[in-house]
């Protein structure tokens, strides 16, 4: 059973997640409209994982009795100046998400709520692997510079990228 401040907290960090999933989408757009296909397609996987901690959380508070309150979302940001920029933007929400999973991870031990702490390490260890891959872009893009064939080859690569769904019952 989980706490009143636990549940609010949960439910707040879900609306979160459902924004990073629109911010991604908004990313996916404007990559596409520049014609970074592939990067547009980055995008598109990191809006599909995205939404798939949207239904973690979900599904979890849903199990523990909760019921799930959708609150209004910001619009987020329709454009930017480059494709550095983008991930940029990417590395600085990822961060914000993760001090957000070690708040939350934080309030489970103190409320002594090992369910839910046990549940927030798939995120903690999900949140290294953001990171990771937003900086290793990054050092690429900051390599290349404006450099229009290295950002064609490194565009080329971001759409390589694929969403794999996880295994059926991952969500519960």
């Amino acid at each position: 059973m989980l706490s009143k401040n636990m549940s609010t907290a949960l439910n707040r960090h879900l609306n979160t997640e459902l924004y990073s999933a629109h911010l991604y989408l908004s990313m996916s757009s404007y990559a596409s409209s520049i014609g970074l296909k592939g990067a547009a397609s980055w995008f598109m996987v990191q809006y599909q994982e995205e939404m798939v901690h949207f239904m973690k959380f979900y599904t979890y508070l849903n199990s523990q009795g909760e019921h799930v309150s959708l609150g209004p979302l910001d619009a987020p940001p329709g454009e930017f100046k480059s494709l550095l920029d983008m991930y940029e933007g990417t590395l600085k929400h990822e961060m914000f998400i993760t001090r957000c999973i070690n708040e939350l991870t934080e309030l489970a031990v103190t409320e002594k709520d090992h369910a839910t702490q046990i549940f927030l390490q798939w995120f903690v260890t999900e949140q290294i692997e953001e990171e990771e891959n937003d900086r290793e872009i990054i050092g690429k893009l900051k390599l290349v510079g404006d450099n229009g064939y290295g950002l064609l080859m490194i565009d080329s690569e971001l759409g390589a990228r694929v969403f794999t769904p996880p295994a059926t019952g991952a969500v519960a």
